[in-house]
């Protein structure tokens, strides 16, 4: 089994988006071909909300048998349901309300009205990804695990100088005190995302830049959290030129 780390540099948000989204709309029929059931995880943010509308308006995306992909989320903020903050909200808005998908295919993270206290909900959660454990994994192995980044280096809701980068022994986690608000979230942990056969990494901005070349020479895990992010077969950086700023030329893939 290969793994692989890349970084691609696209030259602006708006080509970001759509390179991003046929790449996951080819490897998604790929997939298709050779299993039964894709099971992706979905990020929030503005980058993972402008791929997801790019996948949508791609005439391309009318060849995926939709009803075979499962989506989940990698965080999500401890709000009511259908609040505008709700990275599920987002995601339903930019593309999966438009696919016509069964409800057992979308995999929510609790809400804070869902008469749940934030740990209950973690464990709710848990037993979701439970219900699909596969491979000796009490959660999906993920076939795309997609992840924003935060000018901090965060990924998901793990944040730097927070214990939830160290979690190892439980799929999902509880956030309190968050650096960024809400201070209340959930999470999946690091175990979990790096399981996924790939992970696929997407940020623009020169904000990002640090924290993507700390993280990409070898900073710790509890400094910039995406230090800590691999798949197992494949792992890329897709990223603007702001982005780019401090990533050493050598890294940068010329093509997937």
């Amino acid at each position: 089994m290969t793994n692989e780390r890349r970084v691609l540099v696209h030259p602006d948000k708006d080509t970001l988006a759509g390179a991003v989204a046929a790449r996951f709309i080819t490897k998604v029929l790929d997939l298709l071909d050779d299993q039964d059931v894709v099971h992706v995880v979905l990020t929030g943010g503005s980058m993972g909300a402008a791929m997801l509308e790019a996948v949508r308006d791609s005439p391309a995306h009318k060849s995926v048998d939709w009803a075979r992909v499962h989506f989940w989320w990698g965080d999500e903020r401890w709000v009511p349901t259908g609040h505008e903050d709700r990275n599920d909200r987002q995601s339903r808005e930019a593309l999966l309300d438009s696919l016509g998908l069964p409800d057992g295919n979308l995999h929510p993270f609790p809400a804070s009205d869902s008469g749940m206290s934030l740990d209950e909900a973690a464990e709710a959660y848990a037993a979701e990804l439970g219900r699909f454990g596969a491979a000796g994994y009490p959660h999906p192995v993920f076939d795309i695990v997609f992840l924003g980044v935060g000018p901090d280096g965060h990924v998901a809701s793990l944040f730097p100088h927070r214990s939830g980068i160290q979690v190892v022994d439980r799929p999902v986690i509880a956030v309190r005190e968050s650096p960024k608000p809400p201070p209340e979230r959930l999470s999946l942990t690091r175990p979990v995302i790096n399981a996924a056969q790939r992970v696929w990494l997407v940020l623009a901005g020169a904000d990002k830049a640090s924290a993507l070349g700390l993280a990409l020479a070898g900073a710790s895990r509890d400094e910039v959290p995406v230090a800590g992010i691999k798949g197992r077969r494949r792992t890329v950086f897709f990223i603007d030129q702001d982005a780019a700023a401090e990533v050493p030329d050598s890294l940068i893939a010329r093509e997937y």
